[in-house]
């Protein structure tokens, strides 16, 4: 077997993860990935036969079953997988049944995948209807870009228009445009549910409130993708300019027991 530690997934993997914590995209423990991998490439470092531990997911995935993912750790800070991956990342396998994963890597501290598990498989099977060639879901938390969700009308036409609009680049980057949903509680199968509806369209899809949703064939498309969208309201949105004020669904979030803001 060959030495994991030097897999090219791998290291794409910790790569992207070290860019986005230095980009500020995703502080503490924010932000996951999942990269979907060619099962012949993994046999190349593991035995697919040695399953170290089953972690039940919470949903049903059946159209995944049998495929291989490299998902971030829940609870992990992106700025620690460089040094130290096999604590941070996992690799998983999708047993028969759909909604239990089979742990073939990582996690060594005895964790499990991130908690927005639902939303990237959920969005791994809406883009593999639309692009068979699908690989990578990235979520973060870029500054500009969540800062805008709290002063800008948030509809897809109204926030895909706005970039259009800023420069042409974006057009040729995601002609497909932006999704956009409302906030919504996270690590939910409810918001992983309606992220997948709108990625049957898009392959951004922006949490009010909360991030950022970027899909591509490549880590280096998911990143870019939402790299683009992060330059381009920076240009427009700064302290002066792009002003936080809460709106209605998070105050009454915060009004609910147990919960201080």
């Amino acid at each position: 077997m060959k030495n994991i530690l030097e897999a090219p997934f791998l290291r794409e993997m910790c790569e992207a993860t070290s860019n986005m914590y230095r980009l500020v995209w995703d502080e503490r423990n924010g932000g996951n990935i999942s990269y979907m991998l060619d099962e012949a490439e993994v046999a190349q470092y593991l035995d697919l036969k040695n399953v170290l531990r089953e972690i039940p997911t919470g949903f049903e995935a059946k159209p995944l079953a049998g495929r291989i993912f490299l998902v971030t750790g829940t609870g992990k800070y992106f700025k620690n997988v460089q040094n130290d991956p096999e604590t941070n990342l996992g690799i998983i396998r999708i047993k028969e049944d759909g909604s239990t994963a089979q742990l073939l890597w990582g996690y060594k501290d005895g964790g499990k995948f991130t908690s927005e598990l639902p939303a990237h498989m959920m969005s791994h099977m809406a883009r593999l209807k639309q692009d068979p060639q699908n690989r990578v879901i990235m979520h973060s938390h870029p500054t500009y870009t969540l800062a805008m969700t709290y002063v800008h009308e948030l509809s897809d036409k109204a926030f895909t228009h706005s970039l259009w609009e800023m420069c042409t680049e974006c057009i040729v980057v995601f002609p497909d445009g932006i999704g956009v949903l409302p906030w919504m509680l996270c690590g939910t199968n409810e918001i992983g549910a309606a992220t997948a509806k709108k990625m049957e369209e898009f392959r951004l899809v922006v949490w009010s409130m909360h991030g950022i949703y970027g899909a591509g064939k490549t880590m280096d498309e998911a990143f870019g993708l939402i790299e683009t969208v992060e330059r381009r309201r920076r240009y427009t949105c700064s302290p002066r300019t792009c002003r936080a004020r809460t709106r209605s669904p998070m105050k009454r979030w915060c009004s609910l027991p147990n919960t201080s803001a």
